[in-house]
This record gives C-alpha cells, sequence and structure tokens, in this order.
C-alpha cells in the first residue's frame, strides 16, 4: 500500500473518466453507470485500495444510519458530564440500543442549543437523543430543525410535537417517603440544587406521604457544597433520614458525614436516586431509587421510528421507577 492516500481524482485520471462517475460508483449510485464502467472503477479502487472518507459516504447518501446523542454541558458537571453515573449510564442504554437497531452513535457534549441543528445536518442524522435542556430550547429546536428528536427528562409547559421520555420523578419520590415511614423515619430532609422540574417532582412525591419533610438547596460546586455543609451541619444532624435527588448527592453527603464522624445509618441514613453503580461501590452500599435505563433507550429509538415515517408521537412517555434496598438505612422502631 502507498504511503500517499488514494484520491477520487487520481482514479478517475487512471481510467478516463469524470470524479463525479467514480464518486456514484463509491457511493453506490450505479443506476446510470454500466456494468462494465463499474466493475473497472471497482478493481481499481481494490488495486489501489482506496479508502473512502465515512462522512462522505453518510452524506451523500439519504440515511445515515446515525443517531446523534446530545448531552447538556451543564456547569454542575465542572467538566465533567460524561463521567456523571446517570449520564453514563443513559449512554451505555442508548449505545446498546443504537447498536441493535443498526444505527451508529455520535455523542456531543455543548451548553449551547444552536449548536445542535448544524451538528445534526453536518452528518445527515436520523435522529437526536437531547439530555439535560431547558423547555425554550426544545421549543426553538422544534422551529428551527427539520431532524426528529426525543428528549429524555423534559419538563415541557406545552408539550406539542415532541417526544419525551421521563422516569416517574413523583412516584420515586412518594417510594422513598413510605419505605423510611417503614423504618419509623419521620424527620427527613431532602437534599438538591434546584427546586424545580424533576427534582421538585421527587421532593414533591416524598412530601405528600411525609408532609413535614424539608427541602436544603445545596451548591452545584463541590468546593463550595462542603463549606455549605459545614455551616448547616448543627440543622442536618436534626434529621433522622436524608433523601438525596440522586446517587450523585447522596454519596457526596455520605462522604461528608463521614468526615465529620458521623456514621451511616447509625447516626443518619441515607437515600438516593438513580441506581448507579456509584451507589452500588460505596460503603455502606446505598439505599435508592432505579430506573430502568434500557427500557428509556428501548422508547427512545420506537418513538424516533415512528417520528421519521411522519408519526405524531407528541407523547410523554412515564419510566416507572422502584426502590432498591441496600445498607444505608436503619430501622428506627
Amino acid at each position: 500500500m502507498n504511503d500517499k492516500r488514494v484520491r477520487i481524482v487520481d482514479i478517475a485520471e487512471a481510467l478516463g473518466l469524470s470524479t463525479a462517475t467514480v464518486s456514484n460508483v463509491i457511493h453506490g449510485k450505479t443506476k446510470k453507470i454500466s456494468d462494465e464502467t463499474v466493475k473497472r472503477v471497482q478493481e481499481l479502487l481494490e488495486e489501489k485500495q482506496y479508502i473512502p472518507s465515512m462522512a462522505g459516504i453518510l452524506l451523500a447518501q439519504n440515511d445515515s444510519r446515525i443517531i446523534g446523542v446530545v448531552i447538556n454541558n451543564h456547569e454542575k458537571y465542572e467538566g465533567r458530564v460524561l463521567e456523571d453515573g446517570f449520564i453514563a449510564s443513559c449512554l451505555n442504554s442508548l449505545s446498546e440500543e443504537i447498536d441493535r437497531n443498526g444505527y451508529f452513535m455520535m455523542v456531543k457534549t455543548t451548553r449551547e442549543w444552536n449548536e445542535i441543528p448544524r451538528f445534526a445536518s453536518m452528518w445527515n442524522m436520523d435522529g437526536l437523543v437531547l439530555i439535560g435542556f431547558c423547555d425554550s430550547d426544545y421549543k426553538k429546536l422544534r422551529e428551527n430543525m427539520h431532524i426528529p428528536f426525543v428528549i429524555y427528562d423534559g419538563f415541557l409547559d406545552e408539550q406539542g410535537k415532541m417526544a419525551n421520555i421521563v422516569v416517574d420523578s413523583r412516584s420515586g419520590g412518594e417510594l422513598v417517603g413510605r419505605y423510611l415511614i417503614g423504618k419509623g423515619h419521620q424527620s427527613v430532609l431532602c437534599i438538591s440544587d434546584n427546586d424545580v422540574c424533576t427534582d421538585l417532582e421527587r421532593y414533591q412525591g416524598l412530601k405528600k406521604i411525609l408532609p413535614k419533610a424539608e427541602l436544603m438547596i445545596i451548591p452545584m460546586q463541590k468546593e463550595e457544597r462542603e463549606d455549605f455543609y459545614l455551616s448547616h451541619l448543627e440543622m442536618i444532624r436534626k434529621f433522622s433520614a436524608i433523601f438525596a435527588v440522586s446517587d450523585y448527592y447522596a454519596v457526596d453527603m455520605m462522604n461528608f458525614l463521614k468526615s465529620q464522624q458521623i456514621q451511616i445509618p447509625e447516626d443518619i441514613s441515607i437515600v438516593g436516586f438513580d441506581d448507579t453503580e456509584l451507589g452500588k461501590m460505596v460503603q455502606p452500599a446505598l439505599t435508592t431509587i432505579r430506573q430502568d435505563s434500557h427500557e428509556r433507550a428501548r422508547e427512545a429509538l420506537k418513538m424516533l421510528a415512528k417520528l421519521k415515517h411522519g408519526q405524531n408521537c407528541g407523547d410523554t412517555i412515564k419510566i416507572k421507577v422502584s426502590l432498591v434496598e441496600r445498607a444505608s438505612v436503619k430501622a428506627i422502631i
């Protein structure tokens, strides 16, 4: 094989053909080309070991077989959005389901909604899965992009024609409430970095079962959280159990409490949400709410297929949740 990359123009010149003809053979557009010419081009391509540009092939096709997954690189991830347990779980399940359906997955992180249409059109994508953006972003995308997309955990004022797959956050909060009551807990603190959308629903579910449950808004930045926890330590100690709206914040709180010689679950019980690998590895293992990322991925591909064929599926699908009991909660009855 030559060190110099063989170009389409080299093949065309060697055969006395136009570059358009050679390009059409490479991309399978041979209806108007004679069998003899196709054979000559293919033989020389093989002889010269021509390596086509995958991007060029995909752009030339009407069906690229690419599903794009775009994740909001929110400041709370501190530049490590793809390392987040929930995001990693989503990507893992999407990768398996996209591959099983004969597609390719491309991943992009961004904070700007207007980068998404350019990303999707650049690769002639068949569809998109969007994670972590806000209602106004989705509306702008619907107005500015023809490529079908599915939303993960969108909190939409008006559903319109947007397909939204959400976890049943309110039910998850209720499950936590019932479980903690069953263990004898009445004084429960919920921690979150915001009081809107899905996190608020998780707290509202908890409060429905435990009306006296309180919400504490914590800083997004890790360095700020430690100082915040220290300044609120006396308040935190008043609760027998803490419900964190994510496994990440649950483990973060566990580590802080341990640094203050507060034992879990002997002194304070902890419950998380998501059932990520992080919660299984920490000691004691974290009791949490499980959401089925594989089911969500399957539903995403089904909805994209419907949207691609012009079916109006502007519905919200709720993924059921379940409680996984481990060792981070103590019975106090």
